[in-house]
């Protein structure tokens, strides 16, 4: 198994990082609509929607995506970021907290489109600059793999043992350390990132660690509330496409959202 998931992870990583940094945006873009179309279909199992339900509700996230891709201006992308933000900052914690159990179609249809749909336009719209993205998304990718190992290693305190019983405190803090030394290694790397080395990019890096963690465990409490441990089967070894993103949703469009105040 741990074999068969590092393999699929090391081609996963190498193709995506080769994407990100040589294909030109509109390439990029459409890349990742295979990936889009594939976490809606997840989604969707996770909803408990039935085939056509599910085949309605891709059409409505691929449809909407396009439609704010290909025709959104700079306020309408910052409206759909900022509708981003408030979810996974204010609805998603207190749904966390109070251990919501949602069975309205429309309330999860409407969660569903809040995932994904603002996760493929700031994936898109963060590629014009490939190395800034791909900074960005080695502080989530860093903050699950320093979550998983601190936790493995010393893990005694449950994070939230109702929602994903294997996260534990010391798992937040060994997170918060390895996008701590990363920051301090990139700000000294990247000179040119004037803008990384003072206060705002201390808060982007905390704020996407935060975020990322708060995606985790939404996509654990909705995989708890389906009855299902992965969301697919697609990856061998990691489950489903879901199950690789989930920190993404969350991180990237608040990423989105704060590169537009800070720089």
């Amino acid at each position: 198994m741990f074999s068969a998931r590092l393999a699929t992870a090391a081609a996963l990583l190498a193709v995506f990082v080769s994407a990100l940094l040589y294909l030109p945006n509109q390439w990029w873009s459409a890349l990742l609509i295979p990936i889009l179309l594939g976490a809606s279909w997840e989604w969707g199992r996770l909803a408990r929607y039935g085939p056509i339900a599910r085949w309605a509700f891709c059409a409505l996230v691929l449809g909407s995506a396009l439609a704010l891709g290909l025709g959104a201006g700079p306020r309408l992308g910052a409206t759909v970021f900022a509708i981003s933000c408030a979810f996974w900052l204010l609805v998603a914690p207190v749904w966390l907290a109070m251990r919501w159990r949602v069975d309205s179609r429309v309330a999860l249809t409407l969660t569903g489109w809040v995932v994904l749909v603002p996760t493929w336009l700031a994936l898109g719209r963060l590629q014009t600059e490939p190395a800034q993205l791909l900074a960005l998304l080695g502080v989530a990718w860093l903050a699950d793999t320093g979550a998983y190992f601190a936790g493995k290693t010393w893990g005694k305190h449950k994070l939230a043992v109702a929602i994903s019983p294997g996260k534990t405190w010391e798992g937040v803090v060994g997170a918060a350390a390895a996008v701590a030394v990363y920051y301090v290694v990139l700000s000294r790397w990247m000179p040119e990132w004037d803008w990384w080395s003072d206060a705002r990019g201390a808060v982007l890096f905390a704020g996407v660690a935060v975020v990322s963690i708060v995606g985790d465990l939404f996509e654990s409490w909705m995989k708890r509330q389906a009855g299902t441990k992965d969301s697919g089967t697609l990856l061998p070894g990691h489950g489903g496409i879901l199950d690789r993103i989930d920190s993404i949703t969350s991180s990237m469009p608040f990423a989105a959202a704060l590169l537009l105040y800070i720089k």
